[in-house]
């Protein structure tokens, strides 16, 4: 099956047998570290948006750079962008012209290049494989995206099918509705393919994930080393919170294999 505009692509594995059960996954998060690629878009779009409302205005703005880590905490507890802005020195009436700015720059070739290999995902995704265990990407990232870091990090063989968004923008958005719609597809097409998913997890690091998993009478395994810190998804009733992806995949392959014996 090749890739869709839908946002659907499949990337068969080969030399592998089929596996028999299924698991979730979402990318940004769990196996990608997308935070300095956030990062470079806030300092990138607060420079850009200065100098527009300069240019708007004729009035000069001072704006204050949050620092990495002061940005990302902020981020893990969900703080609403307006809040990160504004005490950034954005004028309250401005902020839907820098949100403007930060949505057009955010997957921009020039920043996606910031992404990283969460370290433990490698050793996370053989131990699925080993296991015999269908990996399945659900994320809000453009499926070209997510296939084309999978190449570029020698692990596209690793994963078995990769559910998309079908916006290169969506991945910003991160709409609970959106990801449990994906997720009800990717379930019921597995189904039709004949791949079980009764002891289904969903995997991610976000309340999208944590939600879409509740809805759709799936276990949880919240990541912390995502975009939402351990004590905001605590909040959420996941039904596992873990610190990296190997964690929960050593978790979830136990747990399955005690459920189907």
């Amino acid at each position: 099956m090749s890739e869709r505009n839908l946002g659907l692509s499949s990337v068969a594995s080969q030399g592998v047998s089929s596996p028999q059960s299924v698991v979730f996954c979402d990318f940004d998060g769990p196996i990608v570290d997308v935070s300095e690629r956030y990062y470079q878009t806030y300092q990138k779009g607060m420079q850009v948006f200065e100098v527009l409302y300069r240019q708007e205005t004729c009035q000069p703005l001072a704006v204050t750079l949050l620092t990495k880590q002061q940005f990302w905490a902020l981020k893990q507890r969900r703080v609403a962008d307006i809040e990160i802005a504004t005490c950034s020195g954005v004028p309250a009436a401005w902020f839907t012209f820098y949100m403007q700015q930060v949505e057009r720059l955010v997957n921009h070739p020039n920043l996606l290049r910031w992404d990283r290999l969460q370290p433990s995902v490698p050793a996370a995704l053989r131990h699925f494989r080993q296991a015999n265990m269908r990996l399945v990407l659900v994320t809000l990232r453009h499926a070209r995206q997510v296939n084309a870091f999978l190449r570029s990090q020698g692990l596209i063989h690793l994963v078995d099918e990769v559910y998309g968004a079908s916006t290169m923008m969506a991945a910003h958005e991160n709409r609970v509705e959106q990801k449990r719609a994906l997720l009800e597809k990717a379930i019921a097409q597995q189904q039709t393919q004949g791949y079980l998913t009764q002891n289904s997890w969903m995997i991610g690091d976000t309340e999208a994930d944590v939600l879409a998993a509740k809805a759709m009478d799936l276990p949880s395994a919240a990541l912390s080393c995502g975009v939402r810190g351990a004590e905001y998804l605590r909040a959420l009733e996941p039904t596992q919170i873990h610190c990296e992806l190997l964690s929960a995949a050593q978790s979830v392959v136990e747990l399955s294999g005690l459920q189907a014996a």
